[in-house]
């Protein structure tokens, strides 16, 4: 089934590219979750729409990419949410939660679409998530989730 993409999907491509995949793969994931719509002649006019849109929040070059990298390992990020006796969270940490957290620390604007977690962060501690500001470079940030 030939879609066109709303929102960047790791592995598949970034908004505005037309791709091909399993029908399964469309119908139950990537359309219902509003990451891609049906490929129609009408819809190429909507690429050129997404394309536009996404020039606009994406950073152009790998030199840009590695300034916003260099600021976002400077930057100490805390985050405070409620947690039990035993260092467990009520619920989890979100790449909503760790995007804002950036940007309270004085951090730059990232968008949570970028924010990449290796596995959901339930526990209080230090933990490593990674942002992906280009394809080509991704910045490592130590992230410290403490009890509020």
């Amino acid at each position: 089934m030939k879609i066109i993409l709303t929102h960047e999907v790791s592995g598949l491509g970034t908004a505005g590219d037309v791709v091909d995949v399993k029908d399964g793969y469309a119908r139950n994931y990537l359309v219902p979750r509003g990451f891609a719509i049906r490929w129609t002649k009408g819809g190429e006019k909507d690429v050129a729409q997404i394309r536009r849109a996404r020039k606009i929040h994406e950073i152009a070059t790998i030199e840009q990419a590695n300034e916003v990298k260099a600021k976002l390992e400077a930057v100490k990020v805390r985050l405070a949410v409620r947690s039990g006796d035993a260092g467990r969270l009520f619920g989890s940490v979100t790449p909503a939660d760790i995007a804002s957290a950036i940007k309270a620390a004085g951090g730059p604007d990232v968008d949570k679409r970028r924010v990449e977690l290796g596995s959901p962060i339930k526990t209080l501690g230090g933990h490593q998530v990674s942002v992906r500001l280009h394809p080509e470079v991704a910045a490592k940030l130590g992230i410290e989730v403490v009890a509020a």
